[in-house]
């Protein structure tokens, strides 16, 4: 979901970040939140991997992929055959 934010509320909240913490330490500031959005991003990617990995593994899972393949390929079909 993404977060929706005006031009003018991005400038405020510089501004109330620059007021509280000064301009030296803004820098630290932003490699500290870039180093943690980073590890969030690695974890959720490592998180999917897992999931996917654990779903491939699962025969019912593995079944319904199957199934559901089978009836796109033959709805494919169909319509390449009214084209």
């Amino acid at each position: 979901m993404f977060l929706f934010i005006s031009t003018g509320e991005v400038v405020f909240l510089l501004f109330a970040v620059l007021m509280l913490f000064g301009t030296d330490k803004l820098p630290e500031i932003a490699r500290m939140a870039g180093r943690t959005i980073k590890m969030v991003r690695n974890a959720s990617n490592d998180l999917k991997a897992e999931i996917t990995k654990a779903a491939d593994a699962d025969p019912t899972v593995k079944s319904a992929k199957e199934s559901i393949q089978e009836i796109k390929d033959s709805i494919e079909d169909t319509v390449g055959r009214l084209k």
